[in-house]
């Protein structure tokens, strides 16, 4: 399967799980042990602002900090769905993935970025389901195509504090298990 329609069953599977939040929800804890429910989507959100910056070809300083600290308000399924609809139409555009953006890390291939962002999604509709106590909305055969080019990214980000160090598990568990383990999560 293609970037593209994995991103698009990624986010929505997010957009799913972060529906069925209750208002009484986001504050509960989640796997990010630093984050609450509302935490976790405030990053999705941040990051689905930025795409349209980004896939234009702005710098991280062009863009500056107009994302940083609380950008969901009083609604945050509302900002969910406002930035996840504007970061997709920037990657459906004719050539997006094609493109080349700036990182923190620099200059990248926007399909590079696109798995980044397709991987993030998947991990955090799971942080969020656990958060909230919903079944884990990631399908396996997505995480099996998210395996092999996750796992170079991954490993690359070991030791920089964005990740846990990969959890154990058996080669035999689900594909959705093994890529939340890959992320330094016990998947059960």
């Amino acid at each position: 399967m293609s970037l593209l329609g994995n991103h698009g069953r990624t986010l929505a599977a997010f957009d799913r799980t972060v529906r069925l939040v209750r208002a009484d929800q986001w504050d509960n804890p989640t796997p990010c042990t630093e984050w609450t429910v509302r935490d976790v989507v405030n990053h999705i959100v941040s990051e689905q602002l930025w795409v349209p910056h980004l896939l234009d070809g702005a710098t991280l300083a062009e863009v500056g900090d107009r994302y940083a600290g609380d950008v969901l308000g009083r609604d945050p399924v509302r900002a969910w769905s406002e930035a996840s609809t504007n970061a997709r139409r920037a990657w459906t555009e004719e050539g997006a993935t094609k493109r080349t953006v700036h990182l923190s890390f620099g200059e990248s291939d926007a399909s590079l970025y696109g798995w980044q962002m397709t991987t993030d999604l998947a991990v955090h509709a799971w942080d969020v389901a656990v958060g909230i106590g919903i079944p884990q909305p990631i399908e396996d055969d997505v995480a099996e195509e998210l395996i092999p080019i996750a796992r170079p990214m991954i490993e690359a980000a070991q030791g920089t504090g964005i990740l846990a160090p990969p959890v154990e598990i058996p080669d035999t568990a689900s594909a959705a298990d093994r890529i939340i383990a890959l992320c330094g999560r016990s998947p059960r």
